[in-house]
């Protein structure tokens, strides 16, 4: 990439934290060991992912125990949904959600549809928050399973995360949250936000792609969607993949450590930016009074299409019209049409 063209499309990508990188490099020429065998090698290996799984759980105030490592947030949110909804069915069958949801979500659940489960996708309002009222309503005897992100990844909107999961605990209905978006941005935590399972990607936070979380309280009982040599306490097989876990365990660590440093430094950047666009008249913010992630701004231009946008300004910035997981979809953003926003003009700014 060219020097002088600025990066700001993280919320799809982030590049690989040096630190990070050299966590994971002697996993790949000395400790290669695989991490189930039971000899030098593979207890070097398992250490890696000792260490890694104890990082993650302490950024999320869970028990290293109650985290799974996956191929990252999509897997994760497979594991999640339809692993309860089929370990749980014969509590019922009815999962509640948003239409704003990660693309994944969405998929998971009108694939369960087609199996008998029940969904409702529940309306956001015009800030793209959930009505709690509205969420409690729906509710019913065979509801088992409440599923809504902490914030959303094409505008950045974070959902009332902690009350949802005091509606969730009073009905005793599991709550799972789709994190990608939150991890490093906000604090996070399982036990404070009632939050029964979780999930999140390391290529959002400065950690490899292929490489993910599922957080599962202990209590919580799924079915494994990936079967094999029983790695995961037998709810996902498959070799471990011991390097892109230890880069991972890193990345949470520098969170960790470096979290407030962090925050100050979006907001200062976000500010700049937005600034930069109304002063110059080129769009509005969308959202700014609302309680939304450090790192996302949503602009609605004024005489440009975003495509158009983003194409004038190609040797500059890297930016996107919205989600990249719907990049391959010939279609409108899903988000947008929910808020009744006109698609065509939004850039989404990522830092």
């Amino acid at each position: 990439m060219e020097k002088d063209i600025k990066y700001f499309d993280s919320a799809s990508s982030t590049k690989v934290d040096e630190r990070v990188l050299k966590a994971m490099l002697p996993y790949f020429t000395e400790h290669y060991g695989n991490a189930s065998s039971n000899h030098l090698m593979g207890n070097k290996a398992k250490d890696g992912i000792k260490i890694s799984r104890q990082e993650v759980s302490k950024l999320i105030n869970a028990n290293p125990s109650e985290i799974i490592f996956t191929s990252g947030a999509t897997e994760s949110i497979n594991l999640a949904i339809k692993g309860y909804a089929q370990e749980n069915k014969n509590k019922g069958n009815h999962i509640i959600t948003l239409k704003t949801e990660h693309k994944a979500v969405l998929a998971t659940c009108e694939y369960l549809e087609t199996i008998g489960f029940d969904i409702t996708y529940l309306d956001v309002d015009q800030f793209g928050l959930v009505d709690l009222e509205e969420l409690e309503k729906t509710i019913k005897k065979e509801t088992t399973l409440i599923s809504i992100m902490y914030i959303n990844n094409e505008i950045g909107i974070i959902q009332p995360i902690k009350k949802i999961g005091e509606i969730s605990k009073k009905h005793n209905i599991a709550f799972f949250c789709d994190a990608t978006q939150a991890i490093g941005k906000v604090l996070v935590n399982v036990e404070e936000d009632n939050i029964d399972m979780l999930c999140f990607s390391g290529h959002k936070i400065n950690a490899p792609k292929g490489i993910g979380v599922l957080y599962k309280r202990k209590e919580i009982q799924i079915t494994p969607q990936i079967h094999g040599g029983g790695q995961e306490n037998g709810l996902r097989g498959g070799t471990y993949n011991t390097p892109l876990i230890v880069g991972l365990g890193k990345a949470c660590q520098i969170i960790i450590e470096e979290f407030d440093d962090t925050i100050l430094n979006l907001l200062s950047e976000r500010k700049k930016l937005e600034d930069y666009f109304e002063f110059n008249k080129i769009g509005t913010v969308n959202f700014k009074n609302s309680d939304r992630a450090p790192h996302i701004i949503s602009v609605s231009l004024k005489d440009y299409s975003a495509e158009e946008y983003l194409m004038l300004k190609s040797k500059e910035i890297i930016a996107s019209t919205g989600s990249a997981c719907n990049s391959e979809l010939i279609e409108s953003s899903h988000v947008l049409k929910a808020l009744r926003i006109d698609n065509k003009k939004i850039i989404r700014i990522s830092i």
